[in-house]
């Protein structure tokens, strides 16, 4: 299992024409194949499609008191597009530029018929 949180943006004009924008974090939880590429190759910053069903849990906490979270339970992950100039397939990209790395699917312990994309 792995988790992370991704950020959208919205950007609008309100009524009188002024722009506005609102940013909003979601909690994503992956399993299996899948949770082993997100953990490895998502860096902050990277773009990244996520397909999934929503999932509210609740619990107490320590102080008693009741708690809830929604996440996204991932059933398709999807890298964005490869980082343009890099060179190095298998390492994540680090550059401001290019934030989302290369999965070089010929190493033995990421098969191509294991990547859910």
């Amino acid at each position: 299992m792995s988790s992370f949180s991704i950020a959208t943006n919205r950007v609008w004009n309100d009524p009188s024409g002024a722009k506005k924008e609102s940013t909003e974090f979601h909690n994503v939880v992956v399993w299996g194949r899948q949770a082993e590429v997100a953990s490895r190759f998502l860096v902050k910053g990277s773009l990244v499609l996520v397909e999934g069903r929503l999932q509210t849990r609740e619990w107490e906490g320590k102080d008693g008191q009741k708690r809830r979270t929604t996440e996204i339970v991932c059933e398709r992950l999807q890298l964005g597009p490869r980082p343009m100039g890099s060179n190095a397939p298998s390492e994540p990209a680090h550059s401001k530029d290019s934030s989302v790395p290369i999965i070089d699917v010929t190493e033995e312990e990421i098969k191509a018929e294991d990547l859910p994309f």
